[in-house]
């Protein structure tokens, strides 16, 4: 008998899992979304289908008859979770929890995990990556050992559905989602299928359940989630955990929120005793003083709507080699390159080209928006003529190519934080709107008018009442 020809039904088709293109034959990259080892056959050629109509599970009803109680957020006990979250964890709402290695994602989730058993709701952790006795020691060092916390280390999702059933948790911790995987499906745990198999179970558990769930997220050597793209589409709610882990603060950003917004930012400080919220975080980038010190200046920056200020040092120091060093910690150094220049061309100081020069922050605080950029070229000017700027003044603006000083958002914000702190001098943009009582504020056009203010070149002008500005 005659072997039977291949049809076009019978050979397989490939799809890539990140975007979904589809081709007749097997590539390494996707042409489409340019991602590596993402084109995986599945079957042959997808046939025309019609779905009938079936029977619905609920009716349809007007939007306000809707009852909207059930989208009630809870506390976690953390209130800088609570603030990055919309006011605490929604029940049926999973969150995806993302973050370097070491950053301190399970301290935390364990810390949440110990206060919601607190409140007399069943906890369920799952550890994918650690034993329990791992875990019952970092519990014994945080404080987190209660009653209602119940305790698992499972790598089978079966087994991790078996546990649901079994404590029937009202918030449920995995950590982490690449380290469990389903028989049913083929693939290494942490790979594409099975990633988006045990995302997707959890997730019709927690809706079904009306459980919280978190769900601990690894990140690539980019920084990106790793896993398919679908599973920040599929949660409700994606986090960003962030932190050098040679400094003590930690910063969780709101990424993605159905049930709130995503400009709010969570501050944290790791400890041997674990991990604490920072109601006041601005301490940790400042450095007291008796007296200012030449090379020192103080900004305030804005992470999300929270104001914090932080203090940007500089040093310059003569050099013999013939290109000079220039190295920065927490800054930008594209932009530190252009105040240097800015400094050079539009405020004379010509000494800085044959000198090595070092910015940094305070804390271990990143600076990455413009508004940074007075404070890193006072700093600079400050080093390079070895004079302090006055004390208990902070500068805030962008500063142009062509030296102009322009204005950035939230000046008011600002402004209000510095006040708050004990700051009662202020160099902005033209315009900054309300400036705080007792507070008094220099308007600056360029960085020419900003350079008056070091000791050497400061005008002497009649005083002025509280809250004028100049």
């Amino acid at each position: 008998m005659a072997a039977r020809t291949k049809t076009a039904k019978d050979r397989p088709s490939y799809r890539c899992t990140e975007c979904g293109w589809q081709t007749a034959k097997w590539l390494g990259r996707c042409p489409e979304c340019q991602a590596w080892g993402t084109v995986d056959e599945y079957g042959g050629a997808p046939a025309v289908r019609t779905t009938a109509p079936g029977r619905v599970t609920t009716s349809a009803l007007p939007i306000g008859q809707v009852d909207g109680r059930q989208a009630t957020a809870r506390s976690t006990g953390v209130p800088e979770l609570d603030r990055v979250l919309g006011g605490g964890l929604v029940p049926g709402a999973v969150v995806l929890v993302a973050g370097e290695p070491g950053v301190g994602k399970s301290t935390l989730l364990l810390d949440v995990a110990a206060k919601a058993a607190d409140e007399e709701h069943r906890t369920l952790y799952i550890t994918g990556e650690e034993s329990a006795s791992q875990v019952r020691m970092r519990a014994d060092r945080i404080k987190a050992i209660h009653d209602h916390l119940y305790l698992a280390a499972e790598t089978d999702l079966s087994a991790v559905l078996g546990h649901l059933d079994a404590v029937k948790p009202s918030l449920l911790v995995l950590d982490s989602v690449q380290t469990v995987a389903s028989p049913e499906i083929d693939g290494a745990p942490g790979g594409m299928s099975q990633v988006r198999e045990v995302a997707g179970a959890l997730i019709r558990a927690s809706k079904e359940r009306g459980m919280s769930t978190l769900l601990v997220g690894h990140v690539t050597k980019d920084g990106a989630i790793a896993g398919p793209r679908l599973l920040e589409h599929l949660v409700d709610v994606v986090l960003s955990f962030e932190g050098d882990r040679h400094a003590r603060l930690r910063l969780v950003r709101g990424v993605k929120n159905r049930y709130g917004t995503t400009d709010e930012v969570g501050c944290f400080e790791l400890h041997d005793e674990g991990i604490t919220g920072l109601t006041d975080p601005s301490g940790l980038f400042l450095t007291r003083r008796a007296e200012p010190v030449p090379g020192t200046c103080l900004t305030v920056t804005l992470e999300g709507r929270r104001p914090l200020v932080a203090e940007v040092q500089a040093l310059t120091v003569d050099t013999q080699i013939p290109t000079p060093r220039r190295t920065t910690s927490g800054l930008e150094t594209s932009r530190v390159q252009m105040m240097l220049a800015v400094l050079e061309q539009r405020g004379r100081i010509s000494a800085l080209g044959k000198r090595d020069i070092y910015t940094a922050t305070v804390g271990g605080v990143k600076l990455s928006e413009p508004a940074a950029d007075l404070a890193v070229a006072l700093a600079l000017a400050s080093a390079a003529s070895d004079t302090p700027l006055p004390k208990n003044l902070v500068a805030i603006g962008e500063v142009g190519l062509a030296g102009e000083v322009r204005r950035v958002t939230g000046v008011q914000r600002r402004l209000a934080e510095a006040h708050r702190l004990g700051f009662t001098h202020a160099l902005v943009p033209a315009d900054p709107g309300k400036v705080p009582p007792g507070m008094k504020v220099i308007e600056v056009a360029d960085m020419g008018d900003a350079l008056r203010v070091l000791p050497k070149s400061r005008r002497r002008e009649a005083p002025r009442e509280d809250g004028e500005r100049r």
